[in-house]
């Protein structure tokens, strides 16, 4: 069945710089392709080019006839004073398909969207709900294709997962780009990365993320291979004309024009894989003190409603704390308490003295008007970076920005540049405390990649909100759960955070069932294990297997007679065994739990 989305050979650039050249891109019925790439490599342009709303500089764009195409831009937009109702009345208008048909399909997804008052105007709402607002404009015109630009920005996690839901069960072809792992790991079945790394400027692998990324392990690895192979041919070819051919014979002309193009294979393959990466690496302090902010009974008010009461909390040093929680609850209002910006309506707050706090703010508020240079260095034509002065043009490049950029205004960056200047302006001040409100929007799969191992690296404490799942999963050691109706809770991760909200929304009285037959048609379908626990049920047998040989060394040392005649050397060989029984009994719990988790998701779809 042919594409009915076909651009061949397109290609695109802004001024003297291309964005990708000779580009290929199918879409064909049922498809969900995630599309991925570092910032700059041109998805958002490329997505635009499918929609028809930008022109390629070359190449052609054929869409099969009466096509229904649906585009979701990153940044939502809606007429001054339009009103839920009306925008989604005028976009169902819009469709080809609009009929009585459509009209139950209009109402169904409104429903499952969770809209209930369509007379509110689009401005009101928050950013999150307003996303939602977009993709069910985009939803309503019943697409054959819809087209996605990081619709995972901005929606709180019950969102993502009302998206994740929506694009499993849809019929219509998606392309989406995004940066969330957990989504593309549960959305996708193609995976598309845009990069100049790649011969063609695409890697297209049938899949999802996890797949994806053991693919472009084998093609890097064996491009790597492919190089190191041409760099010995050329250095051969190097020596043979340096000694100068002896005649110049026909088959001699051929050798040196098979030279000259595997010399130009080799500077091909050279300038690709040259690529670079932020160097993010935030400073921390070298405060000793244990509790650095401890909130007792906060309550907080606003418009008369209670985003929560009674939280005692605190944050002490070392302390990774993801902050989650429903668009609305409080989340951005909590960082806000903690830096001090505003005061809880009931309750206290106490900070040690001399705190120093570092606030990302999500709405990225810089000067438009200022130059690269002056933001990244108000003072001069250098920065001090862990007591080391560096000129602003060193700085820059450890953030991907070249020389040519230092005297662009603010105004120019993309979203993803705008939050590595951001994170560049916060490396420069040493920290306590890192307060961090969505730092992950717009950045790419690599500069997340770094910005987490910063973040782990980090000695100081961590308060995080994201919608990135992958992130909270790696980086919080606690995780504060807000309901938006006052409650607050502790949880050692997301799963529990997800599981305490399952349990609240389970209607008041429900009884567990008393037979097998009720019971197995009230169980709610079996969770399927997530992409860091798949990983994780992999490889724990070999690490009980460790463990268990971890642990038999430790029962030989505390019977060696050396040691036993030695009581310092034999408390230590009794406290590094029971330590070692600890993590053994630990990892079999786990275990446990990892395998009854598979187990159900097996029996459930047999």
């Amino acid at each position: 069945m042919p594409p009915i989305i076909n651009a061949q050979k397109i290609s695109k650039a802004f001024g003297a710089k291309p964005l990708f050249e000779n580009i290929s891109f199918t879409v064909s019925e049922a498809d969900r392709i995630g599309l991925i790439g570092p910032n700059g490599s041109g998805k958002s342009t490329l997505l635009r080019i499918l929609a028809g709303t930008e022109v390629p500089d070359g190449g052609d764009v054929a869409v099969r006839k009466r096509l229904q195409l649906s585009y979701v831009a990153q940044d939502s937009r809606f007429a001054a004073g339009a009103t839920i109702r009306s925008i989604v009345e005028q976009a169902r208008a819009r469709s080809l398909a609009a009929d009585a048909a459509n009209g139950s399909h209009y109402a169904e997804t409104l429903g499952r969207a969770g809209f209930q008052d369509l007379d509110l105007e689009a401005g009101s709402l928050s950013g999150g709900w307003q996303k939602r607002l977009a993709i069910v404009e985009a939803l309503v015109q019943a697409p054959d294709v819809l087209l996605l630009d990081e619709p995972t920005n901005h929606l709180d996690l019950a969102g993502i997962e009302w998206l994740e839901d929506l694009l499993q069960q849809a019929a219509f072809a998606c392309v989406l780009v995004s940066h969330d792992r957990y989504f593309l790991e549960a959305v996708a079945t193609q995976m598309a990365e845009l990069s100049r790394v790649y011969p063609d400027g695409l890697l297209r692998v049938q899949g999802n993320y996890s797949v994806f990324l053991e693919k472009k392990e084998e093609f890097l690895h064996a491009q790597a291979r492919r190089q190191e192979a041409l760099e010995n041919l050329v250095h051969s070819e190097i020596e043979w004309l340096r000694r100068g051919a002896k005649a110049r014979t026909r088959k001699s002309k051929a050798r040196i024009d098979k030279a000259g193009e595997l010399m130009s294979e080799l500077a091909d393959l050279n300038a690709r894989t040259r690529t670079s990466s932020a160097q993010i690496d935030f400073s921390s302090t070298d405060r000793k003190t244990k509790r650095l902010i401890e909130l007792e009974k906060v309550s907080f008010e606003i418009g008369g409603r209670t985003l929560f009461e009674r939280l005692n909390f605190t944050v002490a040093a070392g302390m990774r704390i993801g902050v989650v929680g429903p668009n609305g609850s409080g989340k951005t209002t909590f960082l806000r308490m903690l830096r001090g910006e505003i005061a809880p309506t009931i309750g206290q707050i106490r900070r040690a003295d001399w705190l120093r706090i570092v606030y990302f703010d999500q709405t990225r508020r810089l000067d438009p008007s200022v130059s690269l240079r002056r933001a990244l260095a108000p003072q001069g034509d250098s920065v001090v970076y862990q007591d080391r002065v560096i000129h602003v043009a060193s700085w820059a490049a450890r953030f991907l920005f070249n020389g040519g950029q230092l005297n662009q205004p603010v105004e120019r960056l993309s979203g993803g540049e705008r939050a590595r200047l951001l994170i560049a302006q916060l490396m420069l001040q040493p920290a306590d405390i890192l307060l961090l409100d969505e730092p992950t929007n717009d950045l790419d799969i690599p500069t997340l990649e770094i910005l987490e191992e910063s973040l782990l690296e980090f000695h100081g404490s961590l308060v995080l909100v994201t919608h990135d799942r992958y992130l909270l999963d790696r980086v919080s050691t606690v995780v504060l759960g807000l309901d938006g109706e006052g409650g607050a809770e502790s949880f050692a991760d997301y799963s529990q955070w997800e599981a305490w909200q399952s349990e609240r929304q389970r209607p008041a009285g429900m009884a567990e069932p008393s037979t097998p037959v009720e019971q197995s048609s009230l169980a709610s379908p079996p969770k399927k294990l997530s992409y860091i626990e798949a990983r994780e049920y992999a490889g724990i047998e070999q690490r009980i297997n460790d463990a268990e040989q971890t642990l038999q060394a430790r029962r030989a040392a505390l019977e060696d007679p050396a040691i036993a005649t030695d009581a310092p050397r034999l408390l230590a060989a009794q406290a590094e065994l029971e330590a070692a029984e600890k993590i053994l009994d630990e990892l079999y719990t786990r275990w446990s739990e990892l395998e009854d988790k598979a187990g159900s998701l097996k029996r459930a779809t047999r």
